[in-house]
């Protein structure tokens, strides 16, 4: 991406990725993202990659990486290099944090929730900018947010604009348990494995920009970026662990790749049901259009 307003071919080999958190078993919104990713990157020959983005062990669910990853060859989508995990690349995130340290650009926050709220706050408005309150035992590290406008291209959703510090404020980037913040651990490893463009759900479409301020301090190129609508249920919430979505259904996986390509909008040929996974995989890498995926926010 040669400016943040507007997309332009890497000069890199194409590399996608997908990157579930093992909070759970695979469901069919996480299958979209891994499909759009997958076909997105294999229609340009390039290459796929799978991350899994365990940061936060209070969250996770014992065997769920294991589980996401036979769910992941069940359906044909093979990943190109071995698996990266988030929790073995915590002296990278300690490095970044003394980088922005040493640019002034970090400090500690003493804030809980309730004080934020009690103040009126929708975003933190960098109380603690000028000292903390030492007397807490546990804090956060804060990034300061300048009073800054950033565009983008978003390549399903078309032109974004954020103003980041009205938007954002001084967001986290290590919390008071002392675990990374996401922001700062996917800017880091989208950057390391390589990654040219991500494609991921609707969902995280509002902390794109907030990870595109931390790409900027940090003097690391941005991937071009695509968000597909997320699906939700019948009572139009995301599906997730927390809205308890069923694991996507192993009984017919090409049946169910199927579905996810006319969700995609890529209208796949009536009679391409009844095949094989590697044949419809091999029809949507050779007819995918990145294009013809819906640009609303929900399916």
């Amino acid at each position: 991406m040669s400016s943040p307003g507007h997309p332009s071919l890497s000069e890199k080999t194409p590399a996608g990725r997908f990157a579930p958190s093992p909070t759970g078993p695979l469901h069919y919104g996480s299958l979209l993202a891994a499909v759009a990713s997958y076909l997105n990157i294999r229609s340009q020959n390039g290459t796929w990659l799978v991350r899994i983005d365990d940061l936060d062990p209070p969250r996770e669910m014992a065997g769920a990486a294991s589980d996401i990853l036979h769910t992941l060859e069940s359906f044909g989508l093979h990943w190109d290099r071995d698996i990266v995990y988030q929790s073995r690349r915590l002296r990278a995130y300690d490095g970044a944090l003394t980088k922005l340290q040493k640019k002034e650009l970090i400090y500690p926050c003493s804030c809980s929730r309730k004080d934020i709220v009690k103040r009126g706050e929708s975003v933190y408005t960098g109380h603690c900018r000028n000292g903390h309150n030492k007397t807490q035992k546990r804090y956060a590290m804060r990034i300061k947010v300048p009073q800054q406008t950033l565009n983008w291209f978003d390549m399903i959703q078309g032109p974004q604009s954020a103003r980041l510090f009205q938007d954002y404020g001084d967001f986290i980037v290590r919390r008071a348990d002392g675990l990374h913040a996401y922001h700062l651990a996917v800017v880091l490893d989208d950057a390391n494995q390589g990654i040219t463009e991500s494609i991921r759900g609707a969902d995280l479409l509002p902390s794109t920009s907030a990870q595109m301020y931390l790409q900027q301090v940090l003097d690391i190129k941005p991937p071009q970026y695509a968000h597909i609508p997320v699906a939700v249920n019948s009572s139009g919430e995301k599906l997730s662990k927390q809205s308890g979505a069923a694991p996507v259904s192993m009984r017919d996986p090409a049946r169910t790749l199927f579905k996810a390509l006319q969700d995609l909008g890529q209208s796949p040929p009536q009679d391409l049901e009844k095949s094989s996974v590697g044949d419809i995989l091999h029809w949507g890498e050779k007819n995918w259009v990145l294009q013809k995926v819906p640009t609303g926010k929900t399916l």
